[in-house]
């Protein structure tokens, strides 16, 4: 476990986030989480970065959320906003204690919550799309995660790493590779205008004129395997039944469906968790596209409840509402960035300026 750790931490430090000496490194995780921290700090201090570590503990967000008074939701978090306001990198490494107590609050604290982490959004958005801010998201295996994705603990720490290519002879070399396989589709997506996801439960179509599709090969997720942009945004039509489903508030939103005129949802619906979808829907921007994307990592075939992992799937494609990517040209705003995920391994087919590019999972370039 050691020596996994000390490969995950230096693929983190060296190649999704190019520490360099003097950078200045922010992370964010809990204190389950600790064993990889304490390999990332070492590799960060023989680097030469200087490491500030923000722990959270079980409950505290659930607890400041169900009990906390205005003031107290009203709060900016000090460091977290100092850094993202001025440090050279960030590191987000998920590591949760429960993924099914339940968050006992109102609709009323939640807001007033997110208006308190706007400007913390804001910095965070604008930094990482000017490429002022290196950052990326990673997971630290920890029981509740792995029961969320059916496995064993041990089943989960080895998928983990496996999606994040730890057991590859050279990691950096792997993502490296998976870069350039994946430079040749964004060049060929970058000169074409129109795309439509067509097959099984979809037949939606959006334009990407002025847009940039971008090529995500673990520098900002980890593990990544993805090509993405924003879609031009009054240009989305056409109706999308999702197969697998949104957690939202730790519970399951499922079987969600679509009908989208002129960029905007006009309608939607879910076999479960409706109210959380109508709740979703109330929320500014969130009833357009800020994101659509292509899953390529064929290390992950399974869902996990973790979207992070789950929208990288490779054979699948996935369209979040609601923030838009700057850096794609992106220019819907909202709180909210949902990505929901459409399996097209079985008949799907995308069409890029009306040339079939991909057919059941694969790109037939």
């Amino acid at each position: 476990m050691q020596s996994i750790l000390e490969t995950y931490a230096d693929l983190l430090c060296r190649y999704c986030v190019d520490l360099q000496p003097g950078d200045k490194l922010y992370i964010k995780t809990t204190t389950l989480a600790e064993p990889l921290v304490r390999a990332v700090y070492r590799r960060a201090l023989a680097i030469g970065a200087i490491t500030e570590v923000d722990f959270s503990f079980c409950d505290q967000d659930r607890w400041l959320l169900a009990e906390g008074n205005d003031d107290q939701l009203s709060h900016v978090p000090i460091l977290e906003s100092k850094a993202m306001a001025t440090f050279d990198a960030y590191m987000f490494i998920k590591a949760p204690y429960n993924l099914k107590a339940p968050i006992r609050s109102t609709l009323e604290k939640e807001q007033v919550r997110r208006q308190a982490l706007k400007s913390l959004r804001q910095d965070y958005f604008s930094r990482s799309a000017s490429l002022d801010l290196k950052r990326t998201f990673c997971v630290y295996p920890t029981l509740t995660a792995a029961q969320e994705a059916g496995m064993s603990l041990e089943e989960y720490e080895h998928f983990v790493f496996s999606a994040c290519g730890l057991f590859e002879s050279d990691p950096m070399q792997f993502w490296l590779d998976l870069k350039a396989d994946q430079q040749r589709i964004v060049d060929l997506l970058n000169n074409r205008q129109k795309i439509r996801y067509q097959g099984p439960g979809v037949d939606i179509s959006f334009s990407t004129a002025g847009r940039t599709w971008i090529n995500s090969h673990g520098t900002t997720n980890m593990p990544s395997g993805e090509v993405y942009t924003s879609p031009v945004e009054d240009s989305v039509n056409g109706h999308i039944r999702f197969d697998y489903p949104l957690v939202y508030k730790q519970s399951l939103i499922e079987d969600i469906a679509f009908k989208v005129e002129d960029g905007y949802i006009k309608e939607w619906e879910a076999s479960a968790g409706k109210d959380l979808l109508d709740e979703i829907m109330s929320v500014d921007g969130a009833r357009r596209f800020g994101e659509a994307a292509i899953g390529t990592n064929r290390h992950i075939d399974q869902f996990t409840r973790n979207v992070l992992f789950d929208e990288k799937i490779g054979g699948t494609v996935h369209m979040a509402i609601g923030q838009s990517y700057a850096q794609a040209g992106g220019q819907n705003t909202s709180d909210l960035h949902l990505d929901i995920i459409k399996e097209m391994r079985h008949g799907g087919e995308i069409y890029a300026d009306d040339e079939l590019i991909y057919s059941d999972g694969n790109f037939i370039l």
